[in-house]
């Protein structure tokens, strides 16, 4: 917070942010004609949607006092935003300025009593925020008199003498508002200084080096080690340390620095010859400053090539070959230095770069600059111009590593079209890229046609330094922009009215230098400039999928830059019922998935938040995957150390989606794996949990793997266990009923190869190739045991592998109840189990394998009954009897001395007993202290459990995130509520496809005696004969809680999702029409077009809006007492009006006079002209 002073005196406390589209009213009603005529007439959400940068100032209480918006080209048409340099080169004497340190002013407004010092605030604000940033400029077309506050903060520029442009230039430099720091050879005078700043940041090497380590780094200052300050009028205000004495040895142990030569000086044969430095003016290295000189001769010359040596435009990512221990054939010497110590007043952590031309002077043998920090410390301004050097999958240390190339200081980055002499240069620099070939292939159809063979347009842009090409970008047209608004939630990011079609690109090809890594997002803006380009889109295909799209570094020199977008849920639509009144074949084509980066003109210049902090997710369940989904699509958060930890690895790897032998959730399918790409933030340890070191905070896995965390979640689940027989010898005759209780058996035997527990993907995959490879030879029969859901999937995957009904038994364990909805479900699948001949045996229990020999190969399998015993010859078992925690699992987390309760016990935050390990899902219940076993995690839906966790967890990284103010005293005490319905569906024998969802089945416990309440209905249609049941069950205040179908054909199961928790009325008063026997196949019904918005996936926020209209409308009575809606209501159900009719006729009169009415049909004629693109059925005014 600052303030500044009106015109009048008076003082307002301000603070200044970056301008939302909600600012747009405020922003209008500041424009005056004044502003007009120095900016022209402003379409302020256009202008936002465009402008690189757009700043607001707001006073306490959240009023905009002033607005600016910057482009990174002049304002008005009077020159081509890719070709202004010359006009501000050859008419006015700015030839330092290029576009890396130049913005153009292109809207100034502020309440006029504070306009000049909110000018100045922002202006301040902006050079502040900008490192790179140099000038200011005011470039006008109209020659009017610019208003005084403007005045106060630009200078005309000076024009050349024959220039003849018919404009009006100013300009305001960086040195007037934030001067760079003037850096000199620390001495130990400057302790005191610099104690104060120390103090709150280095309390932990104070604590291990003592109170006097400053003074003590400043004496030691010798060749090799030296310390140097930063100085604000006179005060020290920063303070670093740099030695030359690194462990290089350890780094390479524990980071992947191949593509850096390991940090040591390159083999003579391959040092290219060096560059000279360009002669500066007035610039000193740190040890021969004097006081009282200025770092540059004059601040209006910035430091552009201070202590430069050659570009290394050869140096790519970690995809070139090599393990990074450096180099082989010749002496080992360090080209590194490192910082020890580095700390400066908060005020002037921006101007952390200023230290680096200087440091590097003290090491002219040395190119690389590093530092380490600890994972859990937040990155500092100085470290966002750093590259960030992949850890070692090994690698234990609990620190990152950030390195810097002098090259890096370079101010000389040029963008600019590629031509053909361009070539060799970015053929030398790609060729070790996995993509290359793609890359130039299209880089040669660019120089041949400037187009695809399919006709869409290309363009390619290389970035050069010094006459050295580092980086090179593809673009070409993305002609399937309706499709990517259609299928990705992009109006998150961009407004898309404001965005002309041919303004969309793709990004093919991104290469760059890492040691200009720091200038990723300025080579996308300059590309996005230089081809009058306002969007960029990248897309990420699954791995099965071929791609041509190139990038080095996993990605991560271009998605650190951009951001992920969300996929939208999608409506089936019943396009032969539709007609011509169907969507867009461009919006109902069936494509190959994909995850969509993005970045546009505003996203350019907006900073994200890193976290380094080692989060470590234990299970890819679906709550799990969840967690890691929040996390990733943080678009303002970056976090660089997420780990999951699974026994096969990341899940979605697999095609054989149409052959599946368990039951889905529908949490997560193949194409939402593909769509959301999570492995592109992720990196994945196939492992399994066998220990966890509290102590030493890592994972301990199968092989001896250490997995070092911060954050640990526990997200494993329970999975089907490998059954343990009784051992009871079927010839003598012993039924159930006489077996003892042995609660928790677990088999500790040799599992037969034949025998299979299915609990994933990668277990049906097995299962499904040796049943492909074993088929023609089996001998035996199929054995399938287990009474849930899965059981029966796993029979129907069986029966369409074309195998007898005959061969296969499914064998029931003694279980309660049924794993249907209702007798139907199960009567029909019985039938049909009857008819294709399985043999199914009900209440057994397994007794031998093998009659008690060596179960390998399984050849028969024996069990008890409640009768007589039942022997069967057995090919394969299929175990899908009784899930529960793993065993590994389990002991390393009662190893570690985590409270297990027969789950893992957490609280209402997912807290174990160790503040650094959550968990969440079936693995857990909460402690005995809630009282509220029955609200197990595994009782709700998966998903939103995990996004929870992630909830839970973000306010430890999110700076947005402000905690409650004022939570009740007992607010820990309460279990959190979960709303989302729990899913299950499957195909079932007899070719059924099953979908069931329903409210989560908490048993609560019995309150007391029947309150005589309703209990809600019931809407059935079909029958599980025809294939067509349909079973829809409304609570009290008829609220859809379940949903059953059982059909032969295929459900449309994300638009039947969308039918939990609705009313009726709002199903198009479902009840009524039921009654009167409108309604005969409920299928048919719901695929009908009024029904379709339903299934919109923003339908939902436009009820939200609906409930907020009614919310907010006011109503009189009969004696005109102005009141809201839920008032009037509640006085209407305790009869308190004076008024006989019937409530809901004075309820409806009411609402129609208040204007409330017209404002509902407004905003959802707005709902539907705003989707129009998916809800083309929907006939609209204007239409017709």
């Amino acid at each position: 917070m600052r303030t500044i002073t009106s015109a009048g005196g008076n003082v307002e406390t301000v603070s200044v942010r970056r301008t939302e589209s909600a600012d747009a009213p405020q922003i209008n009603s500041l424009i005056s004609p004044a502003t007009v005529s120095v900016f022209g007439r402003v379409n302020v959400i256009h202008l936002l949607e465009k402008a690189n940068l757009a700043v607001s100032l707001n006073n306490a209480t959240g009023e905009v006092l002033a607005h600016a918006a910057f482009l990174d080209y002049p304002l008005g048409d009077m020159v081509d935003q890719a070709s202004w340099e010359p006009l501000m080169h050859d008419h006015f004497k700015a030839e330092k300025c290029t576009p890396l340190n130049t913005l153009f002013l292109h809207l100034f407004v502020a309440q006029p009593i504070y306009s000049v010092g909110s000018a100045k605030e922002i202006i301040r604000t902006v050079f502040h925020a900008i490192t790179e940033l140099e000038y200011i400029y005011l470039v006008t077309p109209n020659k009017v008199r610019i208003e005084p506050a403007l005045l106060e903060i630009f200078e005309p520029m000076a024009r050349v003498s024959n220039s003849k442009v018919q404009c009006l230039a100013f300009v305001c430099q960086r040195h007037n508002y934030c001067p760079r720091l003037y850096v000199r050879k620390a001495r130990i005078e400057d302790h005191d200084d610099l104690t104060h700043i120390c103090s709150e940041q280095t309390k932990a090497l104070t604590g291990s080096y003592g109170p006097y380590f400053l003074a003590e780094l400043i004496e030691a200052q010798d060749e090799g080690n030296h310390a140097a300050v930063c100085e604000s009028e006179g005060l020290a205000v920063g303070f670093i340390s740099v030695s030359g004495d690194i462990n290089l040895k350890l780094l390479n142990e524990c980071f992947e620095l191949g593509p850096f030569n390991g940090l040591y000086k390159p083999c003579s044969e391959d040092q290219p010859e060096p560059v000279e430095d360009p002669p500066e003016e007035g610039s000193q290295s740190v040890g021969e400053s004097k006081p009282g000189h200025p770092l540059e001769h004059t601040e209006k010359s910035p430091v552009e090539n201070e202590g430069m040596a050659d570009v290394p435009c050869e140096i790519s990512e970690s995809q070139i070959s090599g393990d990074g221990q450096g180099p082989r054939d010749c002496t080992e010497t360090a080209n590194a230095f490192c910082v020890q110590l580095f700390v400066i007043d908060k005020k002037f952590e921006m101007r952390s770069m200023d230290f680096l031309p200087n440091i590097f002077k003290l090491f002219p043998d040395r190119d690389f600059c590093v530092i380490t920090v600890p994972k859990l410390a937040p990155e500092f301004p100085l470290l966002q111009s750093f590259l960030r050097v992949v850890p070692r999958h090994t690698s234990s240390m609990p620190q990152e590593l950030y390195i810097f190339h002098r090259s890096g200081l370079l101010k000389t980055f040029q963008v600019r079209v590629a031509v053909s002499a361009d070539r060799p240069s970015i053929c030398a620099m790609v060729e070790k890229l996995l993509l290359h070939e793609s890359l130039l292939n299209d880089l040669d159809v660019f120089y041949q046609a400037r187009r695809d063979p399919d006709g869409t347009p290309l363009q390619a842009f290389v970035a050069q330094v010094q006459d050295q090409v580092v980086g090179v970008i593809i673009t070409r047209n993305e002609e399937d922009i309706d499709s990517i608004r259609a299928n990705y939630d992009i109006e998150n990011f961009i407004y898309f009215s404001h965005h002309r079609y041919e303004e969309h690109a793709q990004l093919g090809h991104f290469a760059l230098s890492p040691v200009f890594q720091h200038y990723a997002k300025h080579f996308l803006k300059e590309a996005l400039r230089l081809a009058h380009k306002s969007c960029l889109y990248y897309p990420v295909y699954p791995v099965c999928h071929s791609q041509k799209n190139s990038c080095a570094h996993y990605l991560t020199s271009v998605l650190s830059a951009m951001v992920p977008v969300r996929p939208r849920r999608q409506i089936v639509y019943p396009l032969e019922d539709l007609g011509i009144n169907a969507p867009s074949k461009q919006i109902t084509k069936d494509q190959v998935p994909y995850a969509l980066n993005h970045i546009n003109r505003k996203l350019t210049m907006e900073p994200k938040v890193t976290i380094n902090a080692r989060i470590v997710v234990v299970g890819a369940s679906d709550t799990g995957l969840a967690f890691l989904e929040v996390l990733a699509f943080c678009p303002h958060l970056r976090f660089n150390n997420m780990t999951l930890i699974s026994m096969h690895g990341f899940p979605g790897s697999y095609v054989e989606e149409h052959m599946s032998f368990l039951s889905t959730s529908h949490s997560y399918s193949e194409r939402d794996h593909a769509r959301l790409s999570l492995r592109s933030w992720v990196n994945v340890v196939t492992g399994e949990m066998t220990g966890i070191d509290r102590a030493a905070k890592h994972v301990l896995l199968s092989g001896g793997r250490k997995v070092p965390y911060d954050h640990l979640l526990l997200c494993t689940g329970q999975q089907y266990q490998v059954p343990c027989p009784s051992g009871v010898d079927i010839n003598q005759p012993t039924t159930n009923g006489e077996l003892p209780v042995q609660p928790g058996r677990r088999y500790t035997g040799k599992v037969p190869s034949n025998l299979f527990t299915l609990n994933d993907h990668r277990d049906c995959v097995e299962v499904l190739r040796w049943l492909e490879e074993n088929l023609p030879d089996l001998n035996g029969d199929v054995v399938v045991y287990g009474h849930s859901l899965d059981a029966y999937t796993c029979v129907e995957a069986l029966l369409s592998m074309r195998i007898p009904g005959s061969c296969i038994h499914l064998v029931r364990p003694p279980s309660e109840g049924s794993c249907f909805d209702g007798p139907a479900v199960g009567k029909a699948v019985g039938k049909a189990l009857e008819k294709s001949r399985v043999h199914v045996h009900h209440g057994c229990l397994l007794a031998q394998m093998n009659d008690g020999r060596d179960p390998e190969p399984l050849t028969s399998v024996s069990f008890t009954t409640a009768g007589d015993p039942l022997l069967l010859r057995c090919s394969v078992f299929l175990n899908l009897s009784s899930k529960g925690v793993d065993y590994s699992a389990f002991k390393a987390i009662n190893d570690a001395c985590l409270v297990y309760d027969g789950h893992l016990v957490i609280d209402s935050t997912f807290h174990t007993n160790d503040s650094s390990i959550r968990a969440a899902g079936p693995l857990t219940k909460f402690a005995r202290r809630y009282h509220a076993d029955q609200w197990s995690h595994s009782h709700f839906s998966s998903r939103e459990v995990g996004q929870e966790l992630a909830g839970a967890l973000l306010p430890l990284f999110d700076p947005t995130l402000e905690p409650a103010t004022n939570p009740p005293a007992d607010l820990d005490r309460l279990t959190p509520m979960y709303q989302q319905a729990k899913v299950q569906g499957g195909k079932l024998p007899g070719r059924y496809n099953y979908l069931h969802v329903t409210k989560p089945p908490l048993q609560l416990p019995a309150t007391g005696p029947s309150t005589g309440q309703p209990q809600g209905r019931e809407i059935l249609t079909g029958r599980t004969e025809t294939g067509n049941y349909f079973l829809l069950r409304l609570n009290q205040y008829d609220v859809v809680e379940t949903l059953t179908c059982l059909s032969q054909k295929p459900i449309p199961v994300s638009n039947f999702l969308c039918l939990y928790g609705k009313h009726q009325l709002l199903l198009n008063r479902l009840c009524s029409r039921y009654d009167e026997g409108l309604v005969h196949d409920l299928y048919s019904y719901f695929r009908e077009n009024w029904c379709l918005a339903i299934y919109h996936d923003r339908f939902t926020d436009f009820e939200q809006e609906m409930r907020q209209i009614m919310e907010s409308t006011k109503v009189k009575d009969n004696n005109s007492v102005v009141e809201s809606i839920p008032h009037f209501i509640q006085r209407l159900m305790n009869k308190t009006l004076d008024d006989s009719e019937d409530p809901m006729l004075i309820l409806k009169k009411a609402f129609a006079e208040s204007g409330g009415l017209a404002t509902l049909k407004t905003s959802t004629l707005n709902f539907l002209r705003y989707n129009t693109n998916h809800l083309t059925m929907y006939a609209q005014p204007g239409v017709l």
